[in-house]
Formats: structure tokens, C-alpha cells, sequence
């Protein structure tokens, strides 16, 4: 069983090795799709893939069907950046790789290491995702942003983690959130929906509730309690923009992430 490794890039020199040597020995390929970083992220990786690709950034979903093209084998494991392949991950893909399963496609827990500990509770945790997949039964659909693969067949479980180094700290989760509600209103605008003053108020409240109590992000201590904040924040900005949006009749263009 030969695996191809797909990542998408933009400006990730700082955070790319790690997951780029976490697939060392595991893949058969690395292909890796850039969309023009200014920094150092296409030099760096060349130094583990041979197939390095630039291409002009449209979004998420068709940045990964395009890498998805470009591998030579049947089988993709799907990892982003920020993300590691973490040793109970490798030994369990390790397992398998001289059969070939009767599946179409795998899905895995993500964890996330976020304020200096690794979150178990927020909503953060398990987070399922389909990342070690056949290549000729599955494709990422979505546009703006939350893309999602679609995938025919069935899908096993893996026990293994994918570990997500999403953000360094508070700052870098703020900005996130920034990006991602420009994408988010977008999305809504697109959609005709408008902003009501329940998604200025009640909807960021309820959400706050809903991640540090019935999700137990309470269990979680102080970065459970952030990340709860931060989860009713997001909603509150996303909609405040798209009150923004229909303001001014104004559409935002893509950018890279």
C-alpha cells in the first residue's frame, strides 16, 4: 500500500517541518501546493518533496483537489501544516500498509496543544477527520472556508491522533478568527442571509455556553474557558461583518488563508 502525503501552503515556514518530517518514512511521496508564500515555506520544502507546486490561491477545497491531482499513488493522507502525525498515528498506518484495506478511506481524532496543554474537552476533542483516504473515491468540496471531503465507501476508525499546533497563542487565534470571519460573512452574504441582533447577542452567548459547559470546556481550565470565549467572539464577528457587508454592498475577494 503506497501512500502519497498532500499539503497546502501559504507563508508556513515557521510551523511546516514538523509535519513535514512526521510523514518521514510513512509516505511514499510528499507533494506540497503553495500559493506564492513571500517567506521561505517553497525553499523548505523542498528540501522533503520533490513534487513542490505553486499555484494561485481560489480556496480550500479546490487547493487540495488540485494537490490530490498531482499524486502518483492510490492512497492520500491529507495533513495541513500546523499538523503532526503523532507516534500511535504512524505504528497504527504502519500496521496496515503491506495489505491493502477494505475501506475507502480512514478517519482519526485531532488534538489540539493550545495555551501550553493538550485540550481534551471545548469541542475541540475528538474532532474526527477523514485525512488517510483513496484517491479515486473522494474529493473536498466547500468554498470560502470548512471545506469537507466527500468520500464513497466506508471508513474505519484509527485510535492514533493527528496533533494540531493551530495557534501559538491568544494573539494568533485572534487574527485566525479575524481571517476567517471575512471568509464567513462572505459565505453568508453570498448566501442572501442577514444579520439579526439574536446572532449579535444571543447566538455568541449560546455558544459560549454550549463549549465550556456542555462540551466540559470547563475541564479544560483556563484555555477552555478562552477557547469558549473565542468560539462566541468569532460568531459575533462573523455576523457583525456581514452587517457590514450589506452596509456598504461591498463583496470581499478570496486571499490566501
Amino acid at each position: 500500500m503506497d501512500i502519497s502525503a498532500v499539503i497546502i501552503t501559504y507563508n508556513e515556514e515557521k510551523r511546516l517541518e514538523p509535519a513535514l518530517k512526521s510523514l518521514k518514512g510513512l509516505v511514499s511521496e510528499i507533494v506540497v501546493v503553495d500559493s506564492f508564500s513571500s517567506d521561505d515555506t517553497v525553499k523548505l520544502a523542498k528540501k522533503y518533496s520533490g513534487k513542490v507546486f505553486k499555484r494561485k490561491w481560489t480556496d480550500f477545497a479546490d487547493q487540495k483537489n488540485y494537490a490530490n491531482s498531482r499524486t502518483s499513488f492510490p492512497w492520500i493522507l491529507s495533513l495541513d501544516a500546523d499538523e503532526r502525525i503523532s507516534p500511535e498515528l504512524r505504528e497504527e498506518i504502519l500496521e496496515f500498509k503491506s495489505d491493502e484495506p477494505d475501506c475507502s478511506g480512514f478517519s482519526m481524532p485531532r488534538q489540539v496543544f493550545y495555551l501550553r496543554k493538550w485540550i481534551r474537552h471545548s469541542g475541540w476533542y475528538p474532532d474526527r477527520k477523514i485525512r488517510l483516504f483513496q484517491k479515486d473515491k473522494a474529493r473536498w468540496e466547500g468554498e470560502y472556508v470548512h471545506e469537507s471531503l466527500v468520500i464513497e465507501g466506508k471508513i474505519q476508525k484509527l485510535k492514533g491522533s493527528i496533533h494540531h499546533f493551530t495557534y501559538r497563542n491568544i494573539s494568533e487565534h485572534l487574527d485566525r478568527i479575524n481571517t476567517f470571519s471575512d471568509l464567513g460573512a462572505q459565505k453568508l452574504y453570498a448566501k442572501g442571509k442577514k444579520c439579526r441582533l439574536y446572532h449579535l447577542i444571543l447566538l455568541p452567548f449560546s455558544r459560549f455556553m454550549k463549549s465550556f459547559f456542555w462540551r466540559a470546556g470547563i475541564l479544560d481550565g483556563f484555555a477552555g474557558f478562552v477557547i469558549s470565549l473565542l468560539h462566541g467572539y468569532a460568531i459575533f464577528l462573523r455576523y457583525a461583518k456581514l452587517r457590514e457587508i450589506w452596509k456598504k454592498g461591498e463583496r470581499i475577494e478570496p486571499f490566501p488563508y
